[in-house]
């Protein structure tokens, strides 16, 4: 199955709301972003990037993910619908995940 079939089948099911965003991941072979979106506005509630992190990948991505919700928190958004846009649950994927969920996200 390609990308981006995968992206369109995850995409069907995980939409954001206002009260539940949806956070997309992006993972490519430096850097990792995640982006808390709301579908229905079509607009771009926060973000987070990798880009002035050091380290390997997954410890950058855990960084991420702090990152992300602690910008949630600020936003008084505390669920959220995890898009992990088509790249398997592991590795960055999770450790950003994970680091979200320890951080106080609920998804």
């Amino acid at each position: 199955m390609t990308k981006a079939k995968l992206q369109r089948r995850i995409r069907r099911r995980v939409i954001g709301r206002a009260g539940r965003p949806r956070l997309a991941v992006y993972r490519s072979l430096r850097q990792v972003t995640a982006q808390l979106i709301d579908d229905d506005s079509g607009k771009t509630l926060a973000s987070a990037s990798s880009q002035k992190l050091t380290g390997p990948l997954t410890f950058r991505a855990s960084g991420v993910g702090e990152a992300i919700a602690k910008a949630a928190k600020a936003k008084k958004i505390t669920t959220i619908v995890f898009d992990r846009g088509g790249f398997a649950y592991h590795g960055a994927i999770r450790a950003l995940a994970e680091a979200a969920r320890k951080a106080g996200l609920k998804f």
